[in-house]
């Protein structure tokens, strides 16, 4: 029946154009190439601009005829008539599938038959991805490979991997499997710590997919060995205050519960020493709590331990401010100063603030006793020139000897003639 119909219609238009004086060289259908994504509809349009009532026809790649005018000629249920006219024919193909593609004909019955081409592209939808070779949990330390895979992409697709919202490079491999693709990209990673709870996600781009990217992600769960670090609560403590020690320690799986000693041995006061989790806790320090406080956590892949070594700081004396104003200019206290520096820990360093309290006092005595034998000496010193100054050039000679027990003046003085006589018997004596 069809073929009898074509050529009914074939006929007919030899016999129009027979009595067309103007001939039809100027008729052409006019179409346009299409692209649809795989599962979408394709509508085929072939227009022409002036027709002599000469019927139109579509046909597929195979060369089977879909629609002559308005008759449908091949039983497809996803093929429907949208329009049919002299000048126009549309059709729709619901339900595209990758077999689909291809070049489709549009043909005007004139003598001779004019025909225009279309070619119908189908894009293949890529699949979700897939993402193996992740192991749960992975150890520090290990070398592992994260595959992306996706299926069905025509062409073919793009795969793209992201360390949270930060994009990395992948190494890509692309194989033909019929008229689609499949696309695999490798991840190389060096496990560590850093890399736990962190998110890895491989999205597809492709041309399908307009909306919503596929894309897969995975959270990586590392396990690896504790990492302790003691924190307190005061710079410098005193005595009578609250103090804290936190363990801050880092590890997974987490190390609960932390360990508290002080100088290699258990607790000595725990009305005072307050362990709660990982904090330990002085309601009221005093010196007998200076020593070095170890904290140790472990988990099955390891220990780790961290120390505070805790002195505990007399409290600073204030005297209260004088009413009256000194009389004399007030020197600054050597010794006050020597205490001040002792205290202060950015000198001492590491060194027991009790101990050099105690040198600091040693030291004041023994510049006092100093001052006190140097005062004495040149107090001696003084009194001895004094004493030599009084005494200096005293004499006591034997002239007058014999002359206090003269009787008279004259026997004195003949006494002391005699003794001129022996002058050579006069003698000095310094004193």
């Amino acid at each position: 029946i069809f073929i009898n119909i074509h050529l009914k219609h074939t006929k007919r238009v030899l016999i129009t154009r027979a009595a067309d004086p103007n001939g039809v060289s100027g008729q052409y259908p006019l179409v346009q190439n299409l692209t649809v994504t795989e599962g979408g509809t394709a509508n085929m349009t072939c227009r022409v601009e002036y027709n002599d009532n000469t019927s139109l026809q579509w046909s597929n790649p195979a060369q089977q005829t879909l629609f002559f005018g308005d008759k449908k000629a091949l039983r497809d249920n996803r093929i429907e008539l949208v329009r049919a006219s002299w000048s126009e024919l549309i059709i729709s193909i619901h339900d595209v599938t990758l077999s689909d593609e291809g070049m489709y004909t549009c043909s005007l019955f004139t003598m001779p038959v004019r025909t225009a081409k279309a070619y119908l592209t189908v894009l293949g939808v890529p699949e979700k991805p897939q993402i193996d070779g992740l192991t749960k949990p992975a150890i520090e330390g290990d070398h592992i490979t994260l595959t992306c895979m996706t299926q069905g992409s025509k062409p073919a697709a793009d795969l793209r991997w992201f360390r949270n919202e930060k994009e990395i490079k992948g190494a890509k491999e692309v194989n033909a499997s019929g008229k689609t693709f499949t696309v695999r990209s490798s991840l190389q990673l060096h496990v560590g710590r850093n890399d736990d709870g962190v998110a890895y996600t491989c999205k597809v781009d492709h041309e399908a997919l307009t909306q919503t990217p596929q894309q897969a992600t995975e959270v990586l769960e590392v396990h690896y060995a504790p990492h302790v670090e003691v924190t307190p609560s005061l710079t410098v403590p005193q005595e009578g205050q609250y103090l804290k020690l936190e363990c801050v320690s880092k590890g997974n799986p987490s190390p609960d519960p932390v360990m508290w000693t002080k100088d290699g041995g258990d607790l000595p006061d725990l009305d005072r020493m307050i362990v709660e989790g990982r904090e330990l806790t002085f309601t009221s320090l005093n010196k007998t709590d200076n020593g070095t406080y170890r904290c140790e956590a472990s988990n099955h892949l390891g220990t780790s331990s961290a120390e505070y070594v805790l002195y505990v700081y007399d409290v600073p004396t204030i005297l209260p401010p004088s009413t009256t104003p000194p009389l004399h200019p007030i020197l600054p206290d050597p010794t006050a100063l020597l205490g001040t520096h002792a205290s202060d820990p950015s000198v001492t360093g590491n060194r027991d603030p009790n101990a050099i309290g105690q040198h600091g006092t040693d030291h004041a005595l023994i510049g006092g006793v100093v001052a006190v034998v140097v005062f004495v000496t040149l107090c001696l010193i003084i009194v001895l020139g004094r004493y030599l100054a009084r005494h200096k050039g005293t004499y006591l000679t034997n002239e007058a000897k014999g002359a206090d027990d003269a009787p008279d003046a004259d026997t004195a003085i003949i006494n002391a003639e005699g003794n001129h006589a022996h002058a050579e018997e006069k003698k000095e004596y310094f004193i």
